[in-house]
């Protein structure tokens, strides 16, 4: 048995992937726990979602990212409880087992989940993006509407069919919506041999999109949408979301069979396994260290912590540099626990913002400096995903995808899979193992 101290880690996304490669053959044992074997890179998920990539681009396999890491094991499970008195965290592992995992420090990274604020209507016909599985609903079904208005004479029903909205004025909304108009009317448009115009309706409750942006930039965005084709609707609260139509607050009603919803997040519900009192948004309190106030052998960071930012009493924002800044303070706290040295606190360094929107039209926020828009903003937005997404063969495959985009104006991974047929077998092949 090893000497060395035990440090579990729950969730494979930047955060967790961060402290796992900074504590590599280190004199630590680490246990990375996440539900999928694959670490999934969030912010191209509406491009899976909208036929531009194919879902493997943007997975890459954990084990694969720990493979030179002897100290670090990995389990693919989901986690039940945590009984942070006995030092145990309860996994039901994929052979369908319940495994007590004692550790000795505990670090939760477990992300965010869709925030529909308490609106059951919404969880029930709204679609979510936040995962794979999320990303590949959204393509079956937006293909396989298209397919359909092909063929439906009637003209109120196939502009409801065509009629895509999107409910969220932030990087991911504007990100959907601009790519949805482009793939209706730049792409299969042009392959059906009929007038099929799509109308893609971005609503934001607010007064503007992009609150977090300079006004100039929250301007630009909303032009270049608007530019494009996109219908831009603020001051627009949803109500209620059936399968045939939205209604917002002021009673106007929208008929469509898709809504993607991307007006919020709130903290994995993981949390609350904590027993202690969260923050808004179900996030976990954590000091400057990164630990959990109150335990001090359990530490939080990403999306489901809650950590004052000092420059503006906000909460730090829930974005990839963020989460791996935090991720690295985590691991150097660890080790510095593990070696009786004193604690560093965490010092958030911001590089700005940025929201692609279309074909050469985004805005970037570098720096919380220097603003861009349009053509070099979207340039720039491309270059730093691409250094940040995980694999030489994901960056190269995302970017010959871009490429043949950019100059054919055509989206191949339009493949409509049988979801219920895919769900039936899996779900029996599961049961059998």
């Amino acid at each position: 048995m090893s000497e060395n101290k035990r440090v579990i880690i729950i969730g494979a996304g930047f955060a967790g992937l961060k402290t796992a490669r900074e504590l590599s053959n280190k004199n630590v044992d680490v246990l990375l726990i996440d539900r999928n074997n694959y670490h999934t890179f969030t912010p191209l998920l509406y491009q899976v979602a909208t036929c531009g990539l194919d879902p493997s681009a943007v997975a890459y396999p954990v084990r694969s990212i720990i493979a030179d890491s002897p100290n670090i094991q990995f389990m693919m499970g989901t986690v039940q409880s945590i009984d942070t008195d006995k030092q145990l965290v309860s996994v039901q592992t994929v052979s369908n087992g319940v495994r007590d995992e004692a550790y000795d420090y505990l670090y939760v990274a477990a992300g965010s989940s869709t925030n529909y604020f308490g609106n059951q209507s919404i969880v029930d016909n709204a679609f979510g993006l936040r995962d794979l599985d999320d990303a590949l609903l959204i393509r079956n079904h937006i293909v396989r509407l298209f397919e359909k208005a092909a063929w439906t004479e009637d003209a109120s029903k196939r502009q409801a069919l065509l009629t895509l909205v999107v409910v969220g004025g932030g990087p991911t909304g504007l990100e959907t919506a601009g790519s949805l108009y482009e793939l209706y009317n730049d792409v299969l448009q042009k392959e059906f041999h009929r007038d099929l115009k799509a109308r893609v309706i971005l609503l934001e409750a607010a007064d503007s999109l992009l609150l977090p942006y300079p006004d100039n930039l929250q301007r630009s965005a909303q032009k270049q949408l608007e530019g494009m084709g996109v219908e831009v609707m603020t001051n627009a609260f949803v109500e209620e979301v059936t399968n045939k139509y939205v209604r917002l607050k002021t009673g106007e009603i929208i008929n469509t069979h898709t809504v993607v919803w991307s007006a919020g997040v709130k903290a994995n519900p993981l949390a609350e396994m904590l027993d202690i009192k969260l923050e808004r948004g179900g996030k976990i309190p954590v000091e400057t260290t990164m630990q959990v106030i109150g335990l001090n052998n359990v530490f939080a960071a990403g999306d489901i912590a809650y950590l004052k930012n000092p420059k503006d009493g906000k909460s730090y924002p829930g974005l990839i540099p963020v989460a791996q800044q935090q991720g690295a303070i985590v691991a150097k706290n660890i080790m510095n626990l593990v070696n009786d040295k004193e604690l560093k606190e965490f010092r958030y360094f911001d590089r700005g913002s940025m929201a692609t929107i279309g074909r050469s039209r985004a805005v970037a926020w570098a720096f919380n400096r220097i603003p861009l828009s349009g053509f070099f903003a979207w340039i720039a937005w491309l270059g730093l995903h691409l250094v940040v997404l995980l694999g030489m063969r994901n960056r190269i495959v995302v970017f010959i995808g871009w490429v043949w985009d950019y100059i054919f104006y055509n989206r191949t991974v339009r493949i409509i899979l049988e979801e219920e047929k895919l769900k039936s077998k899996s779900e029996a092949l599961r049961d059998v193992a």
